[in-house]
């Protein structure tokens, strides 16, 4: 028999919460076994309950999102948080990425996005719905900061490093080799390679991943 998901909801909006309640309830497989309108109460009924993932909106009366979630981490490390907001601005992802959160939704995403963004992080995985992962990408650069790391991190060489600052800017392997002046092949076996390293799954993590490491920023 499937594992069904537990899941909390976190917004001050109890309409939101009910209409979001419902939807998942129509759908086999998600159970919603807590709700709360602040990060407070959110902290406060976690203990007893045995969830798998928290949506968890960024700004609420109180504790914002971002603190809720760092809290709520330390007392349950394998919880999944899923940040859904109103909020399109990338200062307000950017805070959530930093403090944990493995997914990152616009309220107006469509359904099938909410049950992908389930699944991709209970698999261990990152998500970012299509319409952020475009903005991110179109606007993501290489700060001063980070040349460090390009010269040589712990984990990835400094080609894989530049190469994944190419990929999280939305370039194809062949777009990366013509700025690059190396073969398509080679650009597939760096990217292999990369994913590897990180262990991530697609270009969603691969952001997540560069972001954290001030490879890149927004």
């Amino acid at each position: 028999m499937e594992k069904t998901c537990k899941i909390i909801l976190v917004d001050d909006h109890s309409l939101f919460r009910n209409g979001l309640r419902g939807l998942l309830a129509a759908h086999p497989g998600y159970e919603v076994v807590g709700e709360a309108a602040s990060g407070e109460e959110f902290l406060t009924m976690l203990p007893a309950l045995a969830a798998d993932v928290a949506f968890m909106d960024i700004a609420m009366p109180g504790m914002a999102g971002d603190e809720a979630t760092v809290q709520a981490l330390g007392l349950q490390p394998d919880l999944k948080i899923i940040t859904l907001s109103m909020y399109g601005e990338e200062v307000y992802y950017t805070r959530m990425m930093t403090a944990g959160a493995k997914g990152f939704l616009l309220k107006d995403s469509d359904f099938s996005e909410v049950i992908e963004a389930i699944d991709t992080v209970s698999a261990g995985g990152s998500y970012i719905c299509h319409e952020l992962l475009v903005q991110l990408t179109g606007r993501l650069h290489t700060p001063q900061r980070a040349q460090s790391l390009l010269d040589g991190g712990e984990e990835l060489s400094s080609r894989e490093q530049e190469i994944l600052v190419m990929v999280c800017r939305g370039l194809s392997n062949q777009e990366i080799a013509d700025e690059l002046f190396i073969s398509k092949r080679t650009v597939d076996k760096h990217r292999a390679n990369i994913l590897e390293k990180t262990g991530c799954k697609n270009t969603a993590n691969l952001v997540v991943y560069a972001i954290k490491r001030g490879l890149v920023e927004i």
